[in-house]
């Protein structure tokens, strides 16, 4: 059986396993990676991102795609929209490298999503409506390094969003947002087809075989 490891993004620590106080569920982490800009030449890192994984992924996603190389996995988007729309919660951390200020990050995030329900056709009303839900949840918020936002990702289509001062997942939600195509896009924006964090993908491509190959242990 392998065992899930930790992994460092610059200065950010995310843990191999850990137990949501909302769901009361255990996660593992898929993968993690740095998201940045190229600003004047030079890339700069805004953020790190991590997915975790509800254990029972493993066999979800085993039958499909075990034996398959890190190669062939990376450059298969089926593989990771398997990931966004499987039958499991998903976990996603984002943890600020540099200050952000929560309206500045949300937009670039709601940009992202919006683009992407229009390129695929479930952008609608209900849509329109749940992004503005997510707007206000970010309105009062401000990001300092090592500041994080959680998103927790239900297969039933539900979003619920979480702000820490650090990596500590917190006691209660600070919203919920019940729209499948929202809860779905946002993890597809950071390891679809357009994704902002191909290190992120990277990570997910290199760290999953093992589990499929290897059974996981926790």
């Amino acid at each position: 059986m392998a065992t899930i490891t930790a992994v460092q993004v610059e200065f950010l620590e995310f843990p191999a396993l850990v137990t949501s106080p909302v769901t009361a569920k255990n996660y593992f982490l898929g993968g993690a990676g740095e998201r940045g800009l190229v600003i004047e030449e030079k890339f700069i890192k805004f953020t790190g991102i991590a997915v975790y994984l509800e254990d029972k992924a493993i066999k979800s996603l085993t039958a499909k795609w075990k034996g398959k190389t890190q190669q062939e996995l990376l450059q298969s988007l089926d593989f990771f929209r398997d990931i966004i729309s499987g039958p499991f919660e998903k976990l996603i951390r984002g943890s600020k490298i540099r200050p952000l200020s929560g309206p500045e990050y949300s937009r670039k995030v709601m940009e992202n999503c919006v683009a992407h329900m229009k390129s695929v056709g479930t952008y609608g009303d209900a849509e329109a409506a749940a992004i503005e839900k997510f707007a206000e949840a970010f309105k009062n918020v401000n990001f300092a390094p090592g500041a994080s936002v959680f998103y927790r990702q239900s297969p039933l289509g539900i979003l619920g969003l979480s702000f820490s001062e650090d990596g500590t997942l917190p006691e209660k939600e600070a919203a919920v947002i019940e729209n499948k195509a929202v809860s779905e896009a946002v993890l597809e924006t950071m390891i679809g087809e357009h994704a902002v964090s191909p290190d992120l993908k990277r990570s997910l491509a290199s760290r999953l075989p093992v589990l499929f190959n290897e059974g996981i242990k926790i």
